[in-house]
C-alpha cells in the first residue's frame, strides 16, 4: 500500500476526535483557538537525499522543504526542531561544524530560531524537523471551487534535473550542473507568498512529490477534477537551454517532485489582484490549468492533446 492509504486504513480514524488533525488529511496541524500550526517531516539517506557527502547542503534542503509546508497555508514559520540519527562517521567534528553553520544561515534567512530536538545512534542517516508557526487561519486542502484557475509559483523541473546529474544519470557543462545541483539542495522558496496568500487562495499545498500526484491530493475528497496545460508550466531559463541542446521533452522534467514551490487554485475574479501581487513580491505565479467538473478525467495537455496521466503521477513512498 502507499502512505495515503496506510494513513486512512490505520492511523485516520483515531484522530476523529481532534478537529486540529483535519483527519490526517492536509500537510499541517492547526488550532485555530489558539491560532497554532505545526507540520512534521522525516527525511532518510537514500529516499530524500542522495548520499551524505554535503552536510551542509542536505541541511538547507531538509530545513527548506520543511517550512515549505507552512508558507503554503499561509502561516510564517517561527520555531523548529530538528532530531537526527546517524553514526560517527556521519557526525564527525567537520560534518557537526558544516551542519551548524548551513542550521545558522537558514535561520538568518528565514527568521527561524531553534527550539529543540533529539540525537540518537544509528547506521543509517535520517533527519526529522517540525516546525511551528501561528496565524488566524490557513489556506485547507479540498477547498477548491468549479472553474478555478491552477497556479504554481515559480518554476518547475529544475531540481528533478539536479538530482539526476547527482546521481551520475546525465552530464552536462559545469555552470549548468553547477546551477541545477543548486537548486536541488537549495530550492528558491516562494517564501513571501505567505503572507499575501490568503487574500486569493481557494485551497492550497506545497509541490513535493511531483505537480500530478499533488494536485491530486490538493482535492481528492471533492467531487472535482484538474486540466493542466504542459506549456503553460514555467520553467527556467536554464532548464530551457537545457531541453534545447540536449533535444530533451519539457513534459519529461515537470512531474517529478522536490520542487517545493506552492500550489493553489483561486477564482478567475482575483486574476488581476494576483498578477499585482505577482509583481509587486517579485514572484513568478502563473496560471497552469483549471478545475473541472468530477464528471471530466483528470487531463495533462500537450499542444491540445491528452497525454497518458500515469506517466507522471510522481512519487509516493510504498509499504
Amino acid at each position: 500500500m502507499d502512505e495515503f492509504e496506510l494513513i486512512k486504513k490505520y492511523f485516520q480514524k483515531i484522530s476523529n476526535n481532534n478537529p486540529s488533525a483535519k483527519k490526517l488529511n492536509d500537510d499541517v496541524f492547526f488550532n485555530k483557538k489558539n491560532k497554532l500550526a505545526v507540520s512534521i517531516d522525516t527525511y532518510n539517506e537514500g529516499v530524500h537525499f542522495p548520499n551524505f557527502k554535503y552536510p551542509d547542503l542536505v541541511i538547507k534542503k531538509i530545513i527548506r522543504s520543511s517550512i515549505s509546508d507552512l508558507i503554503s497555508k499561509g502561516v510564517k514559520p517561527k520555531y523548529y526542531f530538528i532530531s537526527a540519527s546517524g553514526s560517527k562517521k556521519h557526525f564527525t567534528k567537520k560534518n557537526l561544524k558544516l551542519i551548524s553553520k548551513s542550521l545558522n544561515e537558514e535561520q538568518k534567512k528565514y527568521n527561524l530560531k531553534l527550539s529543540g530536538g533529539d540525537t540518537t545512534n544509528s547506521n543509517k542517516i535520517s533527519f526529522s524537523v517540525t516546525t511551528v508557526g501561528f496565524s488566524k487561519n490557513i489556506v485547507e486542502r479540498n477547498k477548491a471551487k468549479l472553474n478555478d484557475d491552477i497556479y504554481v509559483t515559480g518554476n518547475l523541473g529544475d531540481s528533478f534535473l539536479g538530482l539526476k546529474i547527482i546521481k551520475n544519470n546525465i552530464k552536462i557543462n559545469s555552470k549548468l550542473t553547477k546551477y541545477f545541483v543548486a537548486k536541488f539542495y537549495c530550492p528558491n522558496l516562494p517564501y513571501k507568498i505567505y503572507k499575501k496568500i490568503h487574500k486569493f487562495a481557494n485551497t492550497s499545498m506545497d509541490i513535493s512529490d511531483g505537480l500530478i500526484i499533488d494536485i491530486s491530493k490538493l482535492i481528492n475528497k471533492q467531487k472535482l477534477s484538474f486540466e493542466i496545460n504542459v506549456n503553460k508550466i514555467p520553467i527556467s531559463k536554464n532548464l530551457e537551454i537545457y531541453l534545447k541542446k540536449y533535444n530533451k521533452k519539457k513534459i519529461e522534467y515537470l512531474f517529478n517532485g522536490d520542487d517545493y514551490q506552492i500550489l493553489f487554485t483561486s477564482h478567475i475574479k482575483n486574476r488581476s489582484l494576483i498578477k499585482s501581487i505577482s509583481r509587486i513580491m517579485n514572484q513568478k505565479l502563473t496560471i497552469i490549468g483549471k478545475i473541472n467538473n468530477g464528471t471530466k478525467k483528470n487531463l495533462i495537455n500537450l499542444d491540445n492533446k491528452p497525454q497518458n496521466l500515469s506517466k507522471y503521477k510522481g512519487y509516493s513512498h510504498k509499504f
